[in-house]
């Protein structure tokens, strides 16, 4: 039986975390790929998650590298690689950067991973995912991108503290596109299966909504310096198993719309059944009114920033 293959295309922090998790869970054998000025520390992120095996019981193949020849026959690949926004650079200006950053990664997936699903991490996520989708020419169930999983996990937490209750016990799903307009779906969140808004009063619901979408900025705020990568790398290894294990897990997913939800030509964060076939399929809840209305707010935030992209 041929062991599944996972390329990361980004060394990083969020890149480099979750080839350790994909090895440690013995998912898949990985390729850690950068930039040749960063191949070295690549290699030896790669190296020193391979020695933690006999301690921690696994085996497989993780390698650093900057030759895309190496993501060849590569099952899924991540990318994470691009520019962060620094003092005096502007959104359109990181936008410009970062889609040119995709197109140069999306030429090697295209050369040496042709059959592979894609998921995008880098930010602004949901326009690079409309970049990638537009650049690759994949069909669009083969490219996703990752925010949905990550924002409900973080809303989960907000509630969980907010009641003293498991973590594992809140249900929920955040949809729309990964920042301040992102849309946690109330009456989708259940405790121990009772409804959020039967333990909270309105007020505190507002305030956990409110420190979901500041959720990314929270932790950038506390570190200092760079931004979160535990929670990202464990979001994309929760999409990566349930393609690869073809687990039919429903999950919010940024992917492309063609009708679904009233939106057209945008990728957007909702509601999908991911499978072997990237995604299965995308699923329209009843929303309320004002969730609707919420998530059209999202989209128009999404298509003002897609407007800065050069391939749309």
């Amino acid at each position: 039986m041929t062991k599944n293959k996972i390329a990361i295309i980004g060394a990083g922090h969020t890149g480099s975390t979750l080839a350790f998790i994909i090895a440690e869970r013995a998912l898949a054998d990985v390729v850690l790929l950068e930039i040749p000025d960063n191949e070295k520390p690549a290699r030896g992120k790669a190296l020193d998650i391979k020695e933690s095996g006999p301690i921690l019981g696994f085996n497989g193949s993780v390698v650093g590298t900057s030759n895309y020849e190496d993501i060849q026959g590569a099952d899924i690949v991540v990318i994470t690689a691009g520019a962060a926004r620094k003092p005096g650079m502007s959104r359109d200006d990181l936008i410009q950067i970062n889609e040119n950053v995709m197109a140069q990664v999306t030429e090697g997936i295209k050369k040496y991973a042709p059959e592979s699903k894609i998921i995008v991490l880098t930010n602004p996520v949901d326009a690079m995912t409309y970049a990638v989708y537009k650049l690759s020419g994949f069909p669009k169930e083969r490219v996703l991108g990752q925010s949905g999983i990550l924002d409900t996990a973080r809303y989960r937490t907000f509630v969980s503290e907010a009641l003293d209750v498991a973590q594992t016990d809140v249900t929920g799903l955040v949809l729309g596109g990964h920042g301040d307009t992102m849309v946690p779906i109330l009456s989708t969140t259940l405790v121990g299966g009772v409804p959020l808004k039967a333990l909270l009063p309105q007020d505190k619901i507002d305030a956990i909504v409110e420190r979901t979408r500041k959720g990314g900025a929270e932790i950038v705020g506390l570190l200092g310096n760079g931004s979160a990568y535990y929670a990202p790398a464990a979001a994309i290894y929760e999409m990566a198993a349930a393609i690869l294990r073809d687990e039919k897990r429903l999950v919010p997913a940024i992917t492309y719309l063609d009708g679904e939800y009233g939106f057209k030509d945008i990728c957007l964060g909702v509601p999908t059944i991911l499978g072997a076939n990237g995604v299965e399929k995308v699923v329209e809840l009843d929303l309320t009114e004002d969730e609707q209305h919420q998530l059209q707010h999202s989209a128009e935030a999404v298509e003002e920033v897609k407007s800065a992209l050069k391939k749309k």
